[in-house]
């Protein structure tokens, strides 16, 4: 699996085991508190793998935590009700655009 790839599977896993925070219930559930651990355990082993395959940890570390930040909001509000101020989802696109120019600088600099 290409490095990419690796880092979409480790932003799926996270976003799973973040959601697993909510019906963990403080960690008095069981099930989602195994989800929440073994889930993030799982997410930085790809991250390593990730790393292995030669990206910058700059570089993967905010992909990852970009993609995980618009993920669970869409999630957050496309399922579970939750609405968005304005202000937040431009807060959003400045973080993707931060994210981008990350990485853009990163293959310019290579």
């Amino acid at each position: 699996m290409t490095a990419y790839g690796l880092l979409a599977l480790a932003v799926a896993v996270e976003v799973i085991a973040t959601l697993s925070l909510r019906a963990s219930n403080g960690f008095t559930r069981l099930g989602p508190s195994l989800l929440v651990v073994g889930g993030y355990a799982f997410a930085f082993l790809l991250l390593s793998l990730v790393l292995q395959r030669g990206l910058d940890v700059a570089v993967v570390y905010a992909l990852w935590s970009a993609a995980g930040i618009v993920v669970i909001t869409l999630v957050g509000v496309l399922w579970l009700g939750e609405t968005l101020a304005p202000v937040q989802v431009i807060g959003m696109l400045l973080i993707v655009v931060g994210v981008l120019a990350l990485e853009l600088g990163a293959r310019v600099h290579a």
